[in-house]
């Protein structure tokens, strides 16, 4: 994964690329393969869950998703932690210190 945050003010500007080919059901059909796409991103700093989303498998191959958070508590040096898991529930995990 391509991680980055960047505190800036009170804003902690994220963005993650998550490497996947997220293999929807139509192009798995046609390779004979089963589907395999991401179904849920988790962005934490510490214990505070900074983002969560469920995805489906129209997103793109190496969806890449960009969000700002209210940096309260978040300071310069902190971990950002980022998990991915797919359909087949395999996981990712990646993380980046807040600059």
């Amino acid at each position: 994964m391509k991680l980055k945050a960047k505190l800036k003010g009170d804003v902690v500007k994220c963005s993650v690329q998550a490497v996947h080919e997220m293999t929807t059901t139509i192009a798995a059909k046609e390779k004979g393969t089963e589907a395999n796409y991401i179904t849920h991103i988790l962005a934490k700093v510490g214990d505070r869950v900074i983002m969560e989303v469920s995805t489906s498998e129209f997103v793109s191959k190496d969806p890449t998703l960009k969000f700002q958070v209210k940096a309260n508590d978040i300071k310069s040096g902190d971990t950002m932690e980022v998990t991915w898991t797919d359909t087949s529930g395999k996981t990712k995990t990646d993380s980046t210190k807040v600059k």
